[in-house]
């Protein structure tokens, strides 16, 4: 068997990825987005029950996937979905001295990834996930 596409080009398609999000945001560099990005995907994992989170984990890019499981507190209880504002503070509280988030952290890189993945099987497992889930990926 063949090496699968997603995996053979995951770097190319992460930096495509990457560029998308820095254009969005109107940040200067990729640098910039990597930590708004790593700061949406766990404050949105925060939120699920680990079997949830793996089922939206498998819509995501392999690289993107990587971000989403890495640094796991499999122990951490889920916490509620609350309004955009006090999940964009969470965003922004990541490794704050060097975060650069803009207030539409969650909504820019909603934007990026729905240009990056299966839009029907993004809102198929966003529709069985705890409410809260689908509005935060609204782009």
């Amino acid at each position: 068997m063949t090496i699968p596409f997603e995996y053979q080009c995951a770097s190319i398609e992460f930096e495509q990825f990457m560029l998308d999000v820095r254009d969005i945001s109107g940040l200067n560099t990729t640098n910039m987005a990597y930590n708004m990005v790593v700061g949406v995907l766990h404050t949105f994992r925060r939120r699920l029950p680990v079997k949830d989170a793996l089922r939206f984990a498998q819509v995501l890019p392999p690289v993107l996937r990587a971000i989403f499981v890495a640094d796991w507190d499999l122990d951490e209880p889920p916490l509620a979905f609350g309004d955009r504002a006090a999940m964009t503070r969470e965003v922004q509280a990541l490794r704050a001295a060097h975060n650069f988030s803009p207030d539409a952290a969650i909504r820019d890189v909603a934007q990026a990834l729905r240009r990056h993945v299966e839009a029907a099987e993004l809102e198929r497992v966003l529709a069985t996930l705890p409410a809260g889930a689908h509005d935060y990926w609204a782009a």
